[in-house]
């Protein structure tokens, strides 16, 4: 059984948790508040398309298509 790709929130909690900079250095210089950052790690709540989209602007992630379909 091939292995499921991750989904997009996972990816960004991966920048995360693996970046070289703090949580509270990610939040500076991306606009989200700390504690959402954190919650959104924790998988307390979700965050929001914007942050997400700052998230992954700062990390320099990109969505790939690609062809899943059945045929």
């Amino acid at each position: 059984m091939p292995k499921k790709a991750k989904t997009v929130s996972e990816r960004i909690r991966e920048a995360v948790e693996t970046a070289d900079v703090t949580r509270y250095r990610i939040a500076q210089e991306t606009g989200i508040e700390e504690s959402a950052l954190s919650r959104f790690i924790s998988r307390e709540r979700g965050l929001g398309m914007e942050s997400l989209d700052a998230l992954a602007e700062y990390f320099g992630l990109e969505l790939v298509q690609r062809d899943n379909r059945k045929r």
